[in-house]
């Protein structure tokens, strides 16, 4: 599982997202566990109470649950590959869509431009 610090945007909700993508992409597997919170915080060079309030979020979320004294790991929902994947699917879309409304497009303009890109993109 990879996670990459960028910069605008806080430290924790990159750790979360950072976990979501890998579920959503099978990286990691549901009951599989994940580095400790320390571990983490050392790999991202981070304040470990940044990590610690990341893992909290997850576990309130239902992605982890930890096991005090043997770790945390990804929940074993059988639907949570799924419902992230879904979640952030939309979360991308909803993205793009307020930034081509932004830049003035309209519903069918957009609509137009996504079949286009979608019939050359096996092209590219």
């Amino acid at each position: 599982m990879e996670i990459t610090i960028v910069t605008g945007k806080p430290i924790y909700v990159q750790i979360i997202d950072g976990v979501r993508k890998a579920i959503a992409r099978g990286d990691v597997v549901t009951g599989e566990k994940i580095a400790s919170q320390r571990e983490l915080a050392s790999q991202l060079n981070v304040n470990p109470n940044t990590v610690q309030r990341a893992y909290r979020d997850m576990e309130s979320l239902g992605l982890v649950k930890t096991v005090r004294g043997e770790g945390t790991y990804v929940s074993d929902d059988p639907a949570l590959v799924e419902k992230v994947r879904d979640e952030m699917a939309i979360e991308a879309m909803v993205s793009f869509f307020e930034e081509m409304v932004s830049l003035g497009f309209g519903q069918d303009e957009i609509g137009k431009m996504v079949q286009k890109a979608l019939e050359e993109y096996p092209k590219r």
